[in-house]
């Protein structure tokens, strides 16, 4: 019988689509908003602080309300603020109204996030992890769009206001759409969820919130740190500390984000068949921490391209997968559940691109690349944690 919930889907992902832009549009249009609002690039990227106050704030009350009130009318009150965003941070001059459209933004994001995942899972529920990840992969895709159709714009003299208007259009669309889409119910039966097919208890020992459930909310920070580093400075770290000029700087960021698109494209078609997502949570950042390292000490264009890619590989997919990790060690309230993994993400918001400008601004931009490889180091071993726990936990 054909998923009546694929309809639905496809409006769930067309905004994370344009949320994947929304991502980079801030780091993508630093000097033409810095000169919008008259304040220098380092105030402008404070702006992507800001999406992280919003979200941190959203959270603590956005998953009880999805729990609450329903998937659906959370995901569409989320499309209709990032419309408020998308139309006001171009038309607006004052830097104040724009860091709180920016707050705006990331009550919008937790408002999505906090609906999308679980209606996912609950669409889903036999490929939740291909599910969640896919989310990632379109992120990629609009990411990946993004550079390209800036330079259309520049190349015909276009506004670059007319790329935040036309994403916002396309979230009143969405929002329109999915007024009228089924969602899954979001109330089940938590035994049915807890239980396996042959009857008995999946679980071996009761999982422990604060063992491996604060570990993997701590993967939520860590793996949301790792990619908010890399969107915020890619650029600059392109044009100052490895010497290429602004514009194919900028495009360091298409590279990132084809990288990103292989592996949740890759991750979306071997997980649940054959690899567990807690073995990519320990081998990803394994990975980026190599490929930073290389970075390092090796700055010729055909290496930062190589390395750029890698990391945008080694760096996707890991917070989808922490997510749908939390819903399996606790199976009742997806959305409060998830909500603290977003929790998590939103603090890395707030407090990376504080801690990344502090350190550039007293020792350097190369202080990127140390304080991502810490991070990477440190997923890597709560990652291995959860391991641990999952093998004394579940009974398979």
């Amino acid at each position: 019988m054909k998923n009546p919930y694929i309809k639905t889907s496809l409006g769930m992902y067309l905004n994370y689509f344009m949320l994947g832009m929304i991502n980079i549009i801030i780091a993508s249009n630093m000097s033409a908003l810095s000169e919008n609002y008259n304040r220098p690039v380092e105030k402008i990227s404070l702006l992507v602080s800001a999406i992280g106050i919003g979200k941190l704030i959203a959270l603590f009350f956005a998953g009880r309300l999805s729990d609450k009130i329903g998937r659906k009318p959370i995901i569409i009150t989320g499309s209709f603020l990032y419309l408020l965003f998308l139309v006001g941070i171009p038309l607006m001059s004052s830097y104040p109204v724009a860091f709180v459209l920016a707050i705006t933004a990331g009550i919008a994001n937790s408002l999505l996030d906090s609906g999308t995942y679980p209606a996912l899972i609950e669409s889903f529920p036999k490929k939740s992890s291909s599910a969640t990840v896919l989310v990632k992969a379109i992120m990629s895709i609009g990411a990946t769009l993004l550079p390209f159709i800036l330079a259309i714009l520049v190349a015909n003299d276009i506004s670059w206001g007319w790329s935040f208007y036309a994403l916002g259009a396309l979230f009143l669309i969405s929002g329109i759409y999915l007024i009228f889409m089924p969602f899954p119910a979001f109330k089940t039966n938590a035994k049915d969820e807890v239980e396996s097919e042959g009857g008995k208890s999946r679980f071996k020992e009761e999982p422990k919130f604060w063992g491996e459930g604060l570990a993997i909310i701590l993967i939520g920070f860590t793996s949301t740190s790792l990619f908010v580093v890399w969107q915020t400075w890619l650029p600059e770290l392109g044009s100052k500390f490895i010497g290429l000029s602004e514009n194919v700087s900028v495009q360091l960021l298409s590279y990132f984000s084809i990288g990103a698109l292989v592996s949740v494209l890759l991750l979306a078609a071997v997980l649940d068949k054959l690899v567990k997502p807690i073995t990519v949570m320990i081998l990803y950042p394994l990975i980026a921490f190599l490929s930073m390292l290389s970075l390092f000490f090796v700055q010729s264009y055909p290496i930062v391209i190589i390395m750029t890619f890698i990391l945008g590989l080694s760096t996707s997919g890991t917070f989808q997968l922490a997510i749908t990790v939390m819903t399996q060690f606790f199976v009742k309230n997806k959305g409060t559940t998830t909500s603290y993994v977003n929790i998590a993400g939103s603090l890395a918001f707030i407090l990376i691109p504080f801690i990344s400008s502090f350190l550039v601004g007293q020792v350097g931009i190369s202080m990127t690349l140390v304080l991502d490889m810490i991070i990477a180091l440190l997923s890597a071993l709560l990652a291995a944690f959860v391991l641990v726990r999952s093998k004394k936990v579940f009974r398979y």
